[in-house]
């Protein structure tokens, strides 16, 4: 039985590993650190570890936004459309509250969008609506869609194109505080049921019985048996066993708030000539506006950091330029970024290989990666390796359910259904704190830790703390210094690019380095006096 740990911290590379374990765990994007979590929650022992550090990979190039099913629902992928809102549910209202809300989505009837079309599309909201019924998530949690008058619509989005404007239709989803932050408080929670969670960790080589994995800062290496492996490497699967996967590239746009004054709503800008292909344009709550999202196939090796393409740039520009008044620039774009979808061809390349769970789907005749499903999957390889590929982000909690009950070790269901993640407390509790509001959304219910931590490692002053970096970093001190002490992060990189998002803006990047190695040396110098 593993050991639940009260202050659950993230640790570096291989030092005091064990040299047995129930499961390791290869990957530590959503879904790696949710086979964590759920495989230590079901009493398993479990080493988990990464390469490069918590949402290096796919999962911190998101939308940042829990879906529930919709898009999938238009492909009749009606499986994959219930389990999303099912999951989406669950995220929102028991396991991550602090972390979620509800994000209007304004769909403006242009006059690019025919009548016909808009009943599709209304009737599609409402099909979306049934399905948030079905999967027993609360209106007060998602209000029902409506339709919306034109003053309402250019009240909700003032710089819409008027011209040819007669309304919209509003509809609801789950908007992420941040896609790494789920990540990092999933990791945590792992920890805090008992799992060894590692970042800085590659493994080197790997069978269904032991893994060898090298420490990224000292070289060193350690053997570990295990009883089953699992990886969750995402794209990079492929490196571990042989799977056949199908990446797309998802390309996402930044531009500053003021670049579109006045959004306070999402808008689901239709892409021209298209009957139902839609570019989203996504305000954030760091007073930036994220647009994506693009889908294209890529070939070759897999890098580490995808980087988007000037076309895919272009392309959602022209998008967007077209459903606002204010004509919009390559200068406006302050930041991009690009992920890759780990979706699956048409079956496992390994003759070996068993299918645990998942419907394999053919390719397109036609090679597009955008009709490919967004189901998963659980292979078994010849070497006993167990490989969890396809889904998405919402749908993880399932996706690790399934890969854990593919092991056969675990005696006990699945408890992650209704166990909360560190910090996660009812909406209402979480307006009665009296920590700042930033911390609160980061954090929820650890947010007075945060705080707390930072002064009892660096003597400084709330005010100090709490400071922004920088007019356009909302970030503060206090974020850092737990992102060390608590998250994981070792370096400049890690706090800036994956515990905070700092980097999605480069020269936001540059004003914030200053602040990150503040953080380094503070906790530094305070584990010194430790010692």
């Amino acid at each position: 039985m593993t050991v639940p740990v009260t202050d659950p911290r993230i640790r570096t590379g291989v030092a005091d590993l064990p040299d047995e374990t129930d499961v390791v765990v290869i990957g530590l994007g959503i879904t790696g650190a949710g086979v964590a979590l759920d495989a230590a929650s079901r009493g398993l022992s479990v080493v988990a570890v990464d390469a490069f550090d918590l949402a290096f990979g796919t999962s911190r190039w998101s939308s940042k936004l829990v879906h529930g099913g919709l898009r999938y629902l238009a492909k009749l992928q009606l499986g994959v459309a219930h389990e999303s809102a099912v999951e989406r549910g669950i995220l929102m209202e028991t396991t991550a509250p602090h972390l979620t809300h509800a994000m209007p989505m304004l769909l403006p009837l242009m006059s690019s969008v025919s009548r016909p079309q808009a009943a599709l599309a209304r009737a599609g909201f409402f099909a979306g609506d049934l399905l948030r019924r079905k999967a027993g998530t609360d209106a007060d949690t998602l209000p029902k869609p409506r339709r919306i008058s034109r003053t309402e619509t250019l009240r909700l989005a003032p710089s819409l194109r008027s011209a040819g404007l007669r309304g919209g239709l509003l509809s609801w989803d789950g908007q992420l505080e941040d896609d790494a932050r789920l990540v990092t408080a999933i990791a945590r929670t792992a920890v805090a049921q008992g799992a060894d969670v590692r970042n800085h960790a590659r493994v080197l080589s790997a069978t269904g019985t032991s893994v060898v994995v090298r420490d990224e800062t000292s070289g060193a290496e350690h053997t570990i048996r295990a009883k089953a492996v699992i990886n969750a490497t995402g794209v990079w699967a492929g490196s571990i066993v042989d799977v056949k996967l199908k990446p797309s590239r998802g390309t996402h746009l930044v531009l500053r708030a003021d670049t579109l004054p006045g959004l306070t709503t999402a808008v689901t800008a239709p892409i021209p000539h298209t009957s139902n292909r839609f570019v989203l344009v996504l305000p954030q709550p760091d007073g930036t506006i994220y647009v994506g999202l693009t889908d294209e196939e890529i070939d070759g090796e897999i890098p580490d950091v995808p980087e988007p393409s000037e076309v895919e740039i272009g392309f959602l520009l022209d998008v967007v330029a077209a459903a606002f008044d204010r004509p919009l620039h390559r200068s406006d774009v302050i930041g991009a970024y690009a992920g890759l979808r780990p979706l699956l061809q048409s079956g496992p390349a390994d003759g070996g290989a068993q299918q645990a769970r998942g419907r394999w789907t053919r390719t397109p005749s036609d090679g597009s990666t955008s009709d490919l499903s967004r189901e998963h999957a659980v292979l078994t390889s010849e070497t006993g390796v167990i490989t969890i590929v396809g889904g998405k982000l919402t749908t993880y909690r399932q996706m690790a359910e399934d890969a854990v009950d593919a092991t056969h070790l675990a005696d006990g269901h699945c408890r992650t259904r209704n166990l909360p993640l560190v910090g996660a407390a009812p909406r209402a509790a979480l307006a009665q704190l009296e920590e700042p509001a930033r911390l609160v959304r980061r954090f929820g219910a650890e947010a007075r830790l945060v705080l707390d931590n930072a002064r009892e490692v660096s003597g400084l002053s709330d005010d100090e703390l709490l400071a922004p970096i920088a007019a356009t970093v909302p970030a503060t001190l206090a974020e850092l210094i737990f992102g060390v002490t608590h998250e994981g992060a070792i370096d400049v990189d890690d706090l800036l690019d994956r515990r905070t998002r700092i980097g999605l803006v480069p020269v936001d990047r540059e004003l914030a380095v200053p602040a990150a190695e503040r953080a380094l040396q503070l906790v530094a110098i305070h584990r010194g006096s430790q010692m």
